[in-house]
């Protein structure tokens, strides 16, 4: 079946159903209601980044270590060849996505500029916004540039790349540690913070 053999395809179709099942649960189709568009688009977008920002911290970097640490085995480049580059796509446009999906939430709600100056009622949020600002950063300013070292994308010498590999692992690692208060922070604005009542 095509649907099943190729992702984009897949991709498409899962929106589509998500779509009907939105026209059924409403009784049909009715106006759009902007709020929940924005909160779906912000939370898709938000599992594929932080999905493979996870996949990128506990599987594929102990995976190329252990990989360069085999002297008789196969290595990594296949890794770096074919699922990096692709993977980095996905990422850093995913990233992307979410910010801006967050942005349109808030400003969907008037609570753009109360959450990231971290007005009364709105603290939770804008830390939580606060923390995905600065894991955006990261993706675009350090990871990415640095990752194009890495992958050849762009000329470097094993010196440039060894330091790009350091700066790229340490920013991925520092948005892993911050992913887990951001989606707590995300969560808490509206389902409560835990070891809170």
């Amino acid at each position: 079946m095509i649907l099943l053999n190729n992702h984009r395809y897949a991709l498409i179709t899962g929106i589509v159903v998500a779509v009907i099942l939105a026209i059924i649960f409403n009784g049909g189709l009715a106006p759009i209601y902007q709020l929940g568009l924005a909160r779906w688009f912000h939370i898709v977008a938000g599992v594929f980044w932080i999905g493979l920002l996870y996949y990128f911290n506990v599987a594929q970097t102990p995976a190329l270590a252990d990989a360069a640490a085999d002297k008789g085995g196969p290595g990594g480049a296949g890794v770096t060849k074919y699922v990096a580059p692709r993977a980095l796509f996905w990422f850093r446009w995913a990233a992307l996505a979410t910010w801006l999906g967050g942005a349109w939430l808030l400003g969907a709600q008037d609570r753009f500029l109360a959450a990231f100056t971290l007005a009364p009622g709105t603290r939770v949020i804008g830390v939580g916004a606060w923390l995905g600002t600065i894991m955006l950063f990261n993706v675009w300013a350090i990871i990415w540039p640095n990752q194009k070292k890495i992958l050849g994308i762009v000329a470097a010498s094993d010196e440039d790349k060894a330091r790009a590999r350091k700066a790229a692992g340490m920013a991925s690692r520092v948005n892993f540690i911050l992913s887990i208060p951001m989606l707590m922070c995300m969560a808490g604005q509206s389902h409560g913070l835990p070891f809170m009542n």
